[in-house]
């Protein structure tokens, strides 16, 4: 209370009553107006809208569980509240809780038709559940609307065409990916290779003979189409190619790793350890070149080499099963029975590993 709250109170004990009133209320209401409010009296709701503000800021930096702990009793409070469905829907996403996201994300949709953040994290968790067919609306809506779609949205919807075999959709997923013209022949390389990693190389050359017509210059071009006539066992085709990628960039390391394969299917031993050998210089810190040069030097007969070459490459990747074997049968030649029976073992256990292991998805 101020000073001249305490004065007024302390004389206003002496008034008379009748005379006292007038005064008071003159002096006194003034004085209630000015006290401080730390003297009111306490008793508010907390502000919701600072916890939704917590709880965002705990999500944005991945403690999620924090989060729900926070939205969960305002959900609870006041379901309508604006956002706080929407939050929980994220936080319960990034957990990898997708059916308890889908439930939240479905009310915040309901709630604001235009949230796209929430949109799309309803189609992803759809798709994550294999449920498709709902996934696919959601993320169209998304990529119409927004000028730069999160590019897992993309990646998941243009993966969805694929499997569907709309490849004309797939390509404009694509190209919003990685932002390039949708009829451009950057766009058909794009598709292109997310063909070739869906398994799908017979229609992923043509394709890439597209782009090749559209601009002949365009880099990595020929080198995937090369890698689809390699994996269709068109090898002199493969080699073509893999010639051409190198006219346009002489320092395409995996351009001549390619290259020192296919020459290797074809037993052409010499100008396989050429070509790998260029790979390697041009860089030094991929394992393909070394197995395979692993491989090139046991059918040459030259075992000291081969197990160098292997042993480089397990030391940058030690879980190479077919490294560990072909390692083990170079030490056989060696005459170290010990160390290849133990790569033996190592390349079995680790085949069987590759084989149980789950697909990704």
């Amino acid at each position: 209370m101020t000073a001249l709250c305490r004065i007024a109170f302390a004389s206003g004990r002496n008034w008379p009553v009748k005379a006292a009133a007038p005064v008071a209320l003159a002096v006194l209401v003034p004085c209630l107006m000015l006290c401080p409010a730390a003297e009111q009296p306490q008793g508010g709701a907390p502000d919701q809208s600072d916890a939704l503000a917590r709880a965002q800021a705990l999500t944005g930096a991945g403690k999620n569980d924090e989060a729900i702990g926070l939205l969960k009793p305002l959900a609870a409070q006041r379901p309508e509240q604006p956002g706080v469905e929407a939050a929980l829907g994220k936080a319960y996403y990034q957990k990898k809780s997708l059916p308890d996201a889908i439930r939240h994300l479905e009310v915040a949709i309901q709630q604001k038709p235009g949230d796209d953040e929430s949109t799309q994290l309803l189609g992803l968790s759809y798709y994550l559940l294999g449920r498709a067919t709902q996934a696919i609306p959601l993320l169209e809506k998304v990529q119409a609307r927004l000028p730069r779609p999160d590019p897992a949205a993309s990646y998941v919807l243009g993966s969805i065409y694929l499997q569907t075999r709309e490849f004309d959709k797939a390509r404009a997923a694509f190209a919003v990916m990685f932002s390039v013209p949708t009829g451009s022949a950057q766009a058909h390389l794009v598709l292109g290779q997310m063909m070739m990693h869906q398994n799908l190389e017979d229609q992923a050359a043509p394709e890439l003979k597209q782009a090749l017509t559209m601009d002949p210059q365009l880099p990595m071009a020929h080198f995937l189409l090369g890698e689809a006539y390699l994996y269709r066992s068109g090898i002199e085709e493969a080699l073509d190619e893999f010639q051409a990628e190198i006219r346009l960039n002489p320092v395409s390391w995996l351009a001549y790793w390619r290259m020192g394969d296919a020459y290797s299917r074809l037993e052409r031993w010499d100008d396989a350890e050429r070509a790998l050998k260029q790979s390697i210089w041009l860089d030094k810190t991929f394992t393909g070149p070394y197995v395979l040069l692993g491989k090139v030097e046991l059918k040459k007969g030259d075992a000291p080499l081969a197990a160098g070459f292997l042993e480089r490459a397990l030391k940058m990747d030690p879980n190479n099963s077919s490294a560990h074997y072909m390692l083990g049968e170079a030490y056989k030649k060696l005459g170290r029975t010990a160390d290849a029976d133990h790569e033996f073992t190592l390349a079995q256990s680790l085949k069987q590993s590759e084989e149980t292991r789950p697909a990704a998805p």
